[in-house]
């Protein structure tokens, strides 16, 4: 398991449907708190941040867990009311997953279906390995 430190990025930028209202400053500063509430289980290893826009505006609120050599994971329609729980106890799993890689029916409660991208982590190709394929 890689020991960069994790990461949750949280738009800013998208809209409650049919609203003005941009939850995202909210659920960070909610899922912050919650996360401090999880230590030293989960909150030394994660930093949240805002993000201007990861092009979720369908499905607001968007959240994404990154860490180097993991999968990253896109979630939508996520609420800084309902959601918190849900999103402190895949940040516990995330971290402890090798390469990040799970199955929508290993996430907790509502992340199991409101995934909207699983990113494999990035492949670098030495030149050796780009030399001799076997």
């Amino acid at each position: 398991m890689t020991t960069d430190k994790h990461r949750i990025f949280v738009c800013t930028s998208c809209r409650h449907t049919g609203g003005d209202c941009r939850p995202g400053h909210d659920l960070i500063a909610k899922l912050q708190e919650a996360l401090k509430g999880a230590a030293p289980l989960v909150a030394d290893g994660f930093e949240v941040s805002g993000i201007a826009c990861m092009a979720g505006c369908s499905r607001p609120c968007t959240v994404a867990y990154r860490a180097n050599e993991k999968a990253t994971y896109l979630f939508g329609d996520i609420d800084p009311q309902t959601d918190i729980d849900d999103l402190v106890a895949f940040a516990e799993q995330y971290r402890s997953l090798d390469d990040g890689w799970c199955t929508s029916g290993d996430r907790p409660g509502k992340l199991r279906r409101t995934a909207l991208a699983r990113i494999p982590a990035a492949m670098i190709a030495t030149e050796t390995e780009m030399a001799d394929p076997s």
